[in-house]
């Protein structure tokens, strides 16, 4: 019997794709993935523009409890992080102790649901000052899934040093690429993505 899994993506523009001709962003695209490797998934994009770790805080139960029902292998992707780590009059607008509460908060959410959990780090910009800054908060965020025990991917390091993510920054805003960056993105996921699905979840029993 087909395992009935869903994947809700939360966090902010990056997850939603935000760039994207093509429409798919990495989440688009690790989805496929993982139909195309004979592991059907239903997901749900639930990318938010402009949100910090304190917003996908705030919302991401009450979207993703009517995505996941009870009885079907119910998971969830977070990624956020860079809005937390944008300077504004001098000011990030997300302290990292705020940004690793709110992380461990929905982790612990989850947790307790009995959704399965993984998170994708912050991903870098073409702001060096800023990209310090995500790059001490993916450390935080590290530990905190180690301590968890929740799937961590680490993308920073990598796409900071690749040609086709950074030159696909420059070409587009600063912070979102194009469909070549975010099909890079998701190349660094696929691995530990289909790793993770392949390991059952722990569904709720069915309401009665």
């Amino acid at each position: 019997m087909t395992r009935d899994v869903r994947i809700c993506f939360v966090g902010d523009s990056l997850v939603a794709g935000h760039g994207d001709r093509q429409c798919l962003g990495w989440a688009g695209r690790l989805a496929a993935r993982a139909i195309g490797a004979g592991r059907p998934v239903v997901h749900y994009n639930l990318g938010v523009n402009g949100q910090t770790s304190l917003d996908v805080a705030a919302r991401w139960e009450q979207e993703c409890a009517p995505r996941l029902p009870d009885g079907s292998d119910g998971r969830i992707v977070f990624s956020f992080g860079v809005n937390d780590t944008l300077a504004d009059g001098g000011r990030v607008r997300v302290p990292a102790e705020r940004s690793v509460a709110a992380l461990t908060d929905v982790l612990r959410g989850a947790a307790g649901r009995g959704w399965s959990a993984m998170v994708v780090a912050p991903p870098p910009v073409d702001d060096d000052e800023q990209n310090a800054r995500i790059e001490k908060l993916d450390a935080r965020f590290g530990e905190v899934c180690a301590a968890e025990r929740v799937p961590y991917v680490r993308v920073h390091q990598p796409l900071r040093q690749s040609e086709v993510w950074m030159r696909a920054l420059r070409a587009g805003d600063g912070y979102h690429p194009g469909a070549p960056g975010y099909e890079e993105f998701a190349a660094l996921i696929v691995a530990p993505w289909l790793l993770w699905l392949s390991d059952p979840g722990s569904p709720l029993p069915e309401a009665h």
